[in-house]
């Protein structure tokens, strides 16, 4: 008797492991049922956008269905992130998401519609790209030692931006505050004017995404003096960044992009996109791709990505404040 009640136990409990077993893993692994459309909140060409396309393919044979990339722009990323966000959280609409959409524009836009934290759930950090500190080839400094010389001793200038909000716009006014030098900050609509406005010498400096400078160093058109971020770049190594040359602490302004889902997604497909995704970053033909991009490949946990994106929203709410800038609305 009471072998048999040992063996009806044993049974009782293989019987509840594999119900167990089958309520999760498997919805994860019968996911995804049709193709999965990845919105880039942006236009064509950009960082989030040219990660989007390395990674989709692969991602795509992983799931088993077709990615889909589609380019929603927009409202400074705004449009794109309210389609995902209003979609079925059923993992099939995701979202390539970026620094502006995800951790400034909340800080900084009136009414976007949408509250980041709350609506959007964070899955992988796809990758992490520095801003560049561009000069015009003719400046008259070759380093960045010799361009904060000339800040520091009041020369009057310009910094370029691909508009107000951007990663690099709040990159500048740091610069700006931090140096107590006399550049005033000019707005552009988009990379490409202030690149072009800074090659022909109308502006003087421009934070630009990194893969974005890169063609423009190699051809010499552009001066690269530092980069953004806390460590320096492994596309250019030799290149020092802004917080070892100028002695500024906790100066870090990067572009990255990460895949997000509409917040009541389930943790089964979370964790397997997220499980997914960081098999394919350390695959080295993609790490080597993005690498020589200019972007840095930086796999995350779901709970270490979270973190990520709440401690990048939480610098941008302390650039603001203590720059003194003003957001769209406030008087």
């Amino acid at each position: 008797m009471k072998l048999f009640s040992q063996n009806r136990a044993i049974a009782t409990a293989i019987f509840a492991a594999g119900f167990i077993g089958a309520a999760f893993p498997s919805w994860a692994q019968t996911y995804p049922t049709r193709s999965v459309h990845l919105i880039v909140a942006y236009s064509a060409g950009g960082t989030g956008d040219f990660v989007a396309r390395v990674i989709s393919d692969r991602l795509g044979q992983a799931l088993g269905h077709t990615i889909v990339v589609e380019n929603r722009a927009g409202a400074s990323g705004a449009i794109g992130a309210r389609s995902v966000i209003s979609a079925d959280p059923d993992g099939h609409t995701l979202l390539m998401g970026q620094t502006g959409e995800v951790s400034i524009n909340q800080h900084w836009l009136k009414d976007i519609g949408y509250n980041p934290d709350k609506d959007l759930q964070p899955v992988a950090l796809a990758a992490v790209v520095p801003l560049a500190l561009v000069v015009p080839a003719k400046a008259p400094y070759a380093t960045m030692a010799d361009y904060l010389k000339a800040l520091r001793s009041g020369a009057k200038g310009t910094f370029a931006s691909a508009g107000v909000g951007t990663p690099g716009y709040f990159a500048g006014e740091l610069l700006k505050l931090r140096t107590k030098s006399n550049i005033n900050h000019v707005p552009y609509k988009g990379a490409g004017p202030a690149l072009n406005d800074l090659i022909g010498g109308h502006v003087d400096m421009y934070f630009p995404g990194f893969p974005a400078a890169v063609p423009h160093m190699k051809s010499g058109t552009l001066k690269v003096l530092a980069v953004s971020s806390v460590k320096r770049a492994s596309a250019a190594p030799d290149v020092p960044t802004v917080a070892e040359t100028a002695g500024i602490k906790n100066f870090d302004f990067t572009l990255w992009a990460g895949i997000f889902a509409p917040r009541a997604t389930s943790k089964a497909v979370v964790d397997r996109l997220n499980t997914e995704i960081n098999k394919i970053l350390a695959d080295p033909e993609i790490k080597k791709r993005l690498n020589e991009a200019g972007a840095e490949v930086t796999p995350m946990s779901v709970a270490q990505f979270a973190g990520f994106v709440k401690s990048e929203s939480e610098k941008y709410v302390e650039v603001i404040k203590e720059a003194g800038l003003k957001p769209e609305g406030s008087n």
